[in-house]
């Protein structure tokens, strides 16, 4: 062989050598096309006891959960049985109109009249029932040391035929000075507008009387717990009853303000001041009968709610 063929081996044996050393150092992954399968790594870690030692250093990946990790309960162990629509609401207390109650006191005052007399006087309302259908029961009147002078009861049947106003059919017992009054009663009450509390019932009794009741209130609030109710009541009849004052036409109005302190929405005393002014003197009335034309009272007295 000749030098130049020597030479030239020579150089080809030299050139060659750092490619072999590179490409035995170049990761077979790092290779654009190339990737190595999950079995292929394990092999690789059975044929480098270098491997086993950098895979257990790894963290372990686990299942992900659900965005907000909600893991399912496990399944029930008992079957339940075959159950009707009533045993199933009763069980799993599901009744999406429970009945329910509340007795409120509205008023439970002491008055004194700018002529002197003192009296005491009450206001207070009674329900049973669900947002639907309720039973009520009413009760307001006035004693003083004579006794009971007028007094009124009321038991309805309501019924919600809009969202804010429900009609009401029943009985009223007029009881105190004179007579006893029975009546049948019909009537609205409810929500109008600017939130103003209002009741209208009409009355039909004995002999042919008529009546009508009209009933507004509302609720001022100065602060969370002071607030200013004032309110405005009127009685029409339909003709003369001597025996208890009641004279026909516009009876007799009222009209108040009551101041109270909400200790809490079940206890909240109050003061306050009354106006009455009443219509026509029935014919034939004499003795206790014949109420004054005009009154003024200030009173004080508390408001509970159960």
């Amino acid at each position: 062989m000749s030098r130049l063929n020597l030479l030239s081996a020579a150089l080809t044996l030299l050139a060659a050598s750092p490619m072999s050393a590179w490409g035995q150092s170049m990761n077979m992954a790092d290779m654009p096309g190339m990737s190595m399968s999950t079995q292929e790594h394990q092999g690789a870690a059975h044929d480098d006891p270098h491997a086993a030692h950098v895979a257990a250093s790894q963290p372990m990946v686990q299942d992900a959960l659900p965005p907000n990790d909600h893991v399912p309960p496990p399944p029930p162990q008992d079957t339940v049985h075959a159950m009707t629509p009533a045993e199933m609401t009763e069980s799993m207390d599901m009744n999406p109109s429970p009945p329910l109650g509340m007795l409120l006191f509205d008023r439970l005052e002491r008055s004194r009249s700018t002529n002197g007399d003192y009296a005491n006087s009450w206001e207070a309302e009674a329900w049973w029932g669900n947002g639907i259908d309720r039973l009520w029961v009413k009760t307001e009147g006035e004693r003083d040391s004579a006794g009971t002078q007028d007094g009124r009861l009321d038991v309805l049947w309501s019924h919600a035929w809009t969202s804010f106003w429900d009609w009401q059919v029943g009985v009223r017992q007029d009881f105190g000075q004179g007579p006893n009054r029975q009546w049948a009663a019909f009537g609205v009450q409810g929500l109008a507008p600017y939130w103003f509390e209002t009741q209208a019932t009409f009355y039909v009794g004995e002999q042919g009387r008529t009546a009508a009741r009209f009933e507004a209130n509302y609720d001022l609030r100065f602060t969370q717990r002071l607030i200013l109710s004032p309110k405005l009541e009127l009685n029409v009849y339909g003709r003369d009853d001597p025996q208890r004052g009641i004279s026909s036409g516009l009876s007799d109005l009222e009209a108040g303000l009551r101041l109270r302190y909400e200790f809490s929405r079940k206890f909240a005393p109050y003061i306050g001041i009354n106006w009455a002014r009443r219509f026509g003197t029935p014919a034939g009335a004499t003795g206790d009968t014949v109420l004054p034309a005009r009154e003024t009272t200030w009173l004080a007295g508390i408001r509970l709610w159960f």
